[in-house]
């Protein structure tokens, strides 16, 4: 097998001067100082130039790159590492894998299929050397020495080309708890895992935001350890429609907490105040102009859920866009639009950032020229560059499917200004889209109504100014001067004792007490009933099977009719990431529920079918009534991804708690009592299915575009109570489960 790249990396060094790395690439030296000939001319142009501004080197280099190296990096498609082109990997079920000679990158030929489309990937040399792709999403889980090692050797195989551009590695987030969901944390439990958003949330509000400076700071650490230097996270979408699939991923509904948290994190998983450093991390915070406006909860992923719905008037302003100003003031590298297009007749009068009536122009917002060009850009002063969805010329093109493929690259760019497109190798597309613009193409073809030639082909202009940004945030990352990486020290930095215990004393925070009559902590030498319930129910048996040996210095006992205590961990789920369901997503914590379906425009019909979030859910109260009649005390923890109703848990528990994807065992420590509980709730639970409510129109009785803690300002008297609240869920004790509410011993 070769040598690695890591293994023949040479460093250059010089008093007050950035590092120099390479493999194969000319050094230039100059007045005692080191240079690295990226634009391959043997002298020290401005492009070769680290004492220039990034703005300045990006600017010169798209006028020496050519039109093919500049498509290229229009585009950011998912990666495949070498390590796991195995025949016994599903993936290549019909194919036979292929490496390199180190092993490290997969050079196989592949067609793959997913819910962004369809489309043959190649190698991965030939995707660095032929079709010049620099930008790399990856999915895949390795250690810390895997990923350093892989990226050096993508950074060496780049470096062979005649003009130098570095690979930038993306990954959705990796230091969170939680269930992997493709294309919302692809990774988990291999760099330091802090609890979910919502959790990191839960502990803030009870604590401080402490918790965030260190979950930041151990990011970026761990990050530029392995050479990764591109995050797609984090949500700055406020949660106001409690439907949503994605709510797990946001920081709840509190936008003021929101901007206070991007506050923390952006400077310091990026290096700076003022943007990205080269030991930094650059962050594309998603989903402009914030994801959370829903429409009953139906996700854009799919085609119901294409729209995104202001039915009150001024919320795009009051609630979704604040956290995006902050993001944009901190310099966020980045921006991700949403799928969705705003819909103007189902839409309240909402007001640009200078007071303006807003244009609700129902295109998809990476297309949409009054909310990325006018509002964000030139309102909001964003000066990095945006980066797409995935999907967007493909499955999720809502608003322009009257154009052709071709024709969505020109608008996107050319119209809108996005600058980088995720998803596919669609090189052949943009060339295409470029050529159109130069040749007689629409001497022949139609151009479609309502669109000019120069908003649906790639001009040169659009062409230098979208790779001129993201080159600037490239020589910003300092990745042309240093992209390697030591994958020995890479172990080390994910290892750091203190990240973990940071991270574990963060789950311990994140735990919410919602109810307590005395029965927690819980007493020791008492006998204790334990089962975990899932929405699987293998699932259950294997939580169940790991909770009873967490709690092997507990005297347990099978019959829940012979414990002093039963204690009960809920893992509902409902719906999935990228499916509609058959109705509304599920918010009940329930096994087998009637509901009713929905049609095609999203309205409740006739039809019902069954859902079920949590299987045996109804042994819950025939275990809670065996242990009252023995005189014990039911204890029960939810695991809130959603907005879930509690009103089919809550009256059987004598103490109830809650986390966020946080570990089990942190939630035990609390339960036992060696942790007394701070955490608060970031979201408002709803009082049940009749304040969430759709209309035989589709209109939901409690507002989409409006959070938790402001929906009773819209919801009609009569659901109201003597309190004048309607929204909350209300326990027996009288408490509202309202965003800010926690108890504590």
């Amino acid at each position: 097998m070769a040598k690695k790249a890591s293994a023949n990396i040479r460093r250059y060094t010089a008093p007050n001067a950035p590092v120099i790395s390479s493999v194969s690439r000319r050094v230039i030296e100059q007045d005692g100082l080191y240079f690295k000939d990226i634009d391959g001319t043997g002298k020290l142009t401005p492009v070769n130039d680290w004492r220039r501004a990034p703005a300045e080197r990006a600017q010169a280099y798209v006028k020496t790159l050519t039109v093919e190296e500049k498509i290229g990096q229009l585009f950011i498609a998912q990666a495949r590492m070498g390590i796991y082109a195995k025949a016994d990997n599903p993936l290549f079920a019909n194919t036979e894998p292929k490496t390199d000679e180190t092993g490290l990158l997969d050079e196989t030929e592949l067609t793959t299929t997913n819910i962004f489309g369809a489309q043959g990937t190649p190698g991965t040399t030939t995707a660095l050397k032929d079709l010049w792709q620099r930008y790399f999403i990856l999915r895949e889980n390795p250690q810390p020495d895997e990923m350093a090692d892989w990226i050096d050797q993508m950074q060496a195989t780049a470096e062979e080309c005649e003009h130098f551009v570095p690979v930038l590695i993306a990954s959705n987030s990796r230091n969170e708890n939680g269930e992997v969901v493709f294309g919302m944390n692809d990774a988990a439990g291999v760099f330091a895992a802090w609890p979910g958003t919502l959790g990191i949330a839960a502990a803030i509000k009870g604590d401080s935001l402490k918790i965030a400076d260190e979950w930041a700071e151990c990011i970026r650490r761990e990050w530029d350890a392995v050479g990764m230097k591109k995050g797609y996270m984090y949500m700055a979408d406020v949660l106001t429609d409690p439907r949503w699939q994605r709510s797990y991923g946001t920081f709840g509904e509190d936008q003021a907490l929101i901007c206070q948290i991007l506050e923390h994190i952006i400077p310091r998983i990026q290096g700076s105040k003022d943007g990205v450093t080269p030991d930094g991390v650059a962050m594309t915070t998603k989903h402009f102009p914030g994801g959370g406006a829903r429409e009953n909860g139906f996700d854009p992923h799919y085609k119901m859920g294409q729209w995104n719905v202001y039915a009150t008037e001024g919320s795009l302003e009051a609630y979704h866009l604040p956290p995006f100003q902050t993001a944009v003031d901190l310099h966020t590298a980045s921006i991700m639009p949403y799928y969705a297009k705003p819909c103007a007749a189902k839409s309240a009068p909402q007001k640009d950032r200078e007071g303006g009536d807003m244009e609700l122009q129902p295109f998809g917002f990476a297309y949409n020229k009054p909310f990325i060009g006018k509002m964000l850009r030139e309102q909001m002063g964003f000066t990095g560059y945006i980066n797409s969805d995935t999907g967007i010329l493909h499955n999720m093109c809502w608003g322009v499917e009257m154009l052709d493929k071709a024709e969505r690259v020109g608008f996107a760019i050319n119209y809108a200004g996005t600058d980088l497109i995720s998803g596919l190798q669609d090189m052949d597309l943009a060339k295409e889209a470029h050529a159109r613009a130069y040749n007689d193409y629409y001497d022949t073809h139609a151009i479609p109504e309502g669109f000019t030639k120069e908003m649906i082909t790639l001009t040169d202009e659009a062409l230098d100014r979208a790779v001129a940004r993201t080159l600037t945030g490239l020589f910003e990352l300092g990745v042309f001067e240093d992209p390697y990486r030591d994958p020995a020290a890479a172990v080390q930095a994910v290892a750091t004792p203190a990240d973990w215990a940071n991270a574990a004393e963060a789950h311990r925070k994140s735990v919410v007490l919602l109810k307590n009559d005395g029965s927690l902590p819980l007493l020791a030498g008492k006998k204790v009933y334990a089962e975990a319930f899932a929405k699987r129910a293998e699932a259950a048996q294997t939580s169940t099977r790991a909770l009873r040996e967490m709690l092997k210095d507990v005297t347990l006992v099978d019959d829940p009719a012979e414990a002093d205590y039963a204690l009960l961990m809920l893992t509902p789920s409902s719906g999935e990431y990228f499916n509609a369901t058959p109705g509304f997503l599920e918010l009940d914590i329930c096994d087998g529920k009637r509901v009713p379906n929905v049609d095609d425009d999203g309205r409740p019909t006739a039809e019902t079918h069954l859902e079920t979030t949590l299987h045996g859910a109804a042994r819950i109260p025939e275990i809670a009534a065996a242990v009252h009649k023995n005189g014990g005390k039911v204890v029960i923890n939810v695991n809130v991804t959603l907005c879930w109703l509690m009103g089919n848990v809550e009256p059987y528990a004598d103490a109830l708690t809650v986390g966020f994807d946080t570990y089990p065992s942190a939630t035990l420590d609390v339960m036992q009592g060696r942790f007394a509980p701070t955490g608060k709730l970031p979201v408002t639970l709803p009082r049940s299915d009749e304040v969430i409510a759709v209309d035989a129109n589709g209109v939901c009785v409690s507002p989409n575009d409006v959070p938790g803690y402001d929906k009773d300002k819209y919801m009609p008297d009569a659901l109201k109570d003597e309190n004048g609240k309607a929204y909350p869920y209300r326990d027996a004790a009288g408490n509202y489960y309202e965003m800010g509410f926690g108890l504590t011993f």
